[in-house]
C-alpha cells in the first residue's frame, strides 16, 4: 500500500481499501488445547507444533478463515529471536490452511492475578474459566515507567519483523486495556504503543478494540481506542440485538468494523442469530474459541458460575478428539463460509 505517512493513523478511504482487498473475515481466537495461556502457547518448552497443525485443520475445515492469536512479552523478553521464528512458524501453519493471523500484543487479562512467568505454567483449577491465563507484560509493568524501552523494543522489532508479511492480516496492540482494576491507568501506555507500532511501519492496519460499552470511567480509553485504530473492533457477547446496534453506532466512524471477540452460548451470542447479522453487514467475526482445553473456556465467566441455571457450554466448538460440540454450528460456518472448504477432517459426533 502507498500511503503518503506511514507513521500516522490511515484515512476512511485507506481503510476501506483493505477492507474491500480481504474477504469477509470469518475468524476464531485461537490458544492450543495444550496451553492454558500464552506463555504455555509461545515458550520453547511448551510450543505444541503437533497440536497446532491438527487444530487448524479442523479450523480450515470447518469453514474459517482467520484467527486471533496473543502474544506474550515476557516470551520476547527472554528470547525474542525464538519467539520470531516460532510465530513464523505459527504463520506458515495457518497459511497452510488458508488463515491469515491477527497477532495481539498486550492484554490486562489476568484471571490467574499473578504475573507472567516462564517455565512450568500452573495447572488448571477444576469447575473454573481461564485460571492460569496472566496479562502481557503484567499490570507493574504498565505502570512502572522504567520498564517501557523493554515494552518499546518489543512492539517495533515484533511488529517490524512481520510489518510486511502478507499472512498478518491486522495487529491488535492491546487486548482489553483497563480490565481487571486498572481502569485509566495504561492509558499512557496505550496512546504510546500506537505511536510504537506506527513506527515499524506496518502495511497492515492497526487496532484494539472497543469492550467496555456503557461504563462511564472507560468513556476517555474508548475515544483513544477509537480515534487511533485505523480499523474499527470490539468485543460483546451480547444478545442479537444489542450486537446489531453497536455495529451500527461503530459503523458511524466510517471505517471497517470487526468484532474480535464474541459467542457465549447462554448469553445468547449464538452462531444461529449471529453469524448472518455479520456476514450480512460484511462484519469481520472472531469467535472464542476453537478446542475446547486447558484454558477451559466452556465454563462461564467467574462471576456468572452458578447464576446461568444451565450446563450449555459457554465458549469453544470442538472437544479436543476433534468431534463438534454441536454439529449444526459447524454446518452452518461452513454453509456460511467464504472459503466454500470442500472435503472435510472433522470427526462425527
Amino acid at each position: 500500500m502507498s500511503k503518503t505517512s506511514v507513521q500516522t493513523r490511515w484515512s476512511k478511504a485507506e481503510a476501506l481499501a483493505w477492507h474491500h482487498r480481504q474477504p469477509w473475515l470469518l475468524g476464531f481466537n485461537y490458544v492450543p488445547s495444550t496451553a492454558v495461556n500464552s506463555t504455555e502457547f509461545w515458550q520453547a518448552s511448551s510450543f505444541d507444533r503437533t497440536c497446532i497443525g491438527r487444530e487448524l485443520a479442523w479450523a480450515a475445515a470447518a469453514g474459517f478463515n482467520s484467527c486471533r492469536v496473543f502474544m506474550q512479552e515476557v516470551v520476547w523478553e527472554a528470547d525474542a529471536s525464538g519467539l520470531r521464528s516460532r510465530f513464523a512458524e505459527f504463520l506458515d501453519a495457518a497459511a497452510g490452511n488458508g488463515l491469515s493471523v491477527m497477532p495481539v500484543l498486550f492484554d490486562d487479562c489476568a484471571f490467574n492475578r499473578q504475573p507472567p512467568q516462564l517455565g512450568p505454567q500452573p495447572e488448571p483449577i477444576p469447575g473454573r474459566m481461564m485460571t492460569g491465563w496472566t496479562a502481557s507484560p503484567g499490570h507493574a509493568r504498565v505502570l512502572d515507567r522504567n520498564a517501557w524501552p523493554a515494552l518499546q523494543r518489543y512492539v517495533t522489532e515484533f511488529v517490524g519483523a512481520f510489518a510486511a508479511d502478507p499472512r498478518v492480516v491486522a495487529w491488535d496492540l492491546y487486548n482489553e486495556p483497563g480490565n481487571e482494576g486498572m481502569g485509566g491507568k495504561n492509558l499512557p501506555l496505550l496512546a504510546a504503543t500506537f505511536a510504537w507500532a506506527r513506527a515499524a511501519r506496518p502495511v497492515q492496519p492497526l487496532t484494539v478494540g472497543i469492550w467496555n460499552h456503557g461504563d462511564p470511567a472507560f468513556a476517555g480509553m474508548n475515544e483513544l481506542q477509537l480515534c487511533c485504530s485505523d480499523v474499527i473492533s470490539f468485543h460483546l457477547y451480547g444478545d442479537l440485538q444489542s450486537t446489531g446496534e453497536t455495529l451500527d453506532r461503530l459503523a458511524g466512524q466510517g471505517r471497517p468494523v470487526i468484532c474480535t471477540e464474541w459467542m457465549a452460548r447462554p448469553l445468547n451470542s449464538r452462531m444461529v442469530t449471529h453469524l448472518p447479522l455479520f456476514r450480512d453487514r460484511r462484519a469481520g467475526c472472531y469467535v472464542w474459541g476453537l478446542v475446547n482445553g486447558r484454558t477451559q473456556t466452556h465454563i462461564p465467566w467467574e462471576n456468572l458460575i452458578g447464576k446461568l441455571g444451565t450446563a450449555e457450554w459457554f465458549h469453544d466448538l470442538f472437544r479436543a478428539d476433534g468431534t463438534p460440540y454441536d454439529p449444526a454450528e459447524i454446518a452452518l460456518l461452513r454453509r456460511l463460509s467464504p472459503r466454500r472448504p470442500a472435503g472435510s477432517v472433522l470427526k462425527s459426533a
